[in-house]
């Protein structure tokens, strides 16, 4: 390797370590939000209705279990969508959406986020047992979405698989016994 080359490479790895610092503190959650999302609030409502019947909030005995809708998992599958899916999965999986808010507006009267929990399950078996493929894929999608959001949440890998993120401890100062033979 040429000197000037090596110079370039290290001036250039010292500049971003130096500028580093400033550019992340500035970072704040309202930053980090996209500034146009996939879905209207109506879509996200539903989606998020629809997470909540798939693993609706449970209480084991002694403690409760939060739902998806509690673990942000409407908030995953957006962004899985947004940063993941191509354009015309996208627009697939809007119409899924639509046609699940259209379907319970025309079977029960009112939308999905206003049905209760049996109409919202029986909403989800009839898209299941239709014979359209698109709303078959569409719930298929939110499935799988729903379970990996759900299974990848901080408070599932935290509280039911105990993952550490540094498996191992050290312990710094911990006394040594001398052996006996070695004295």
């Amino acid at each position: 390797m040429e000197r000037r080359s090596a110079l370039k490479s290290l001036a250039a790895a010292v500049g971003g370590l130096v500028t580093l610092p400033a550019w992340t503190n500035g970072w704040t959650e309202a930053t980090a939000q996209p500034v146009q999302t996939l879905f209207t609030v109506r879509q996200t409502e539903v989606l998020a209705a629809i997470v909540e019947t798939l693993i609706p909030e449970s209480e084991v005995p002694g403690t409760e279990v939060p739902g998806a809708k509690s673990l942000g998992v409407h908030t995953f599958i957006q962004r899985m969508l947004e940063d993941c899916f191509e354009k015309n999965d996208q627009t697939s999986f809007i119409a899924g959406l639509n046609s699940v808010q259209a379907m319970t507006n025309s079977g029960y009267g009112k939308p999905f986020t206003a049905c209760d929990a049996t109409q919202r399950l029986e909403a989800l078996k009839t898209i299941a047992t239709a014979g359209e493929p698109g709303q078959k894929d569409f719930l298929s999608a939110v499935k799988n979405l729903t379970i990996q959001g759900y299974t990848t949440s901080e408070y599932v890998m935290t509280k039911h698989y105990h993952y550490e993120m540094a498996p191992g401890h050290y312990y710094g100062c911990v006394p040594v016994a001398i052996a006996q033979n070695q004295r």
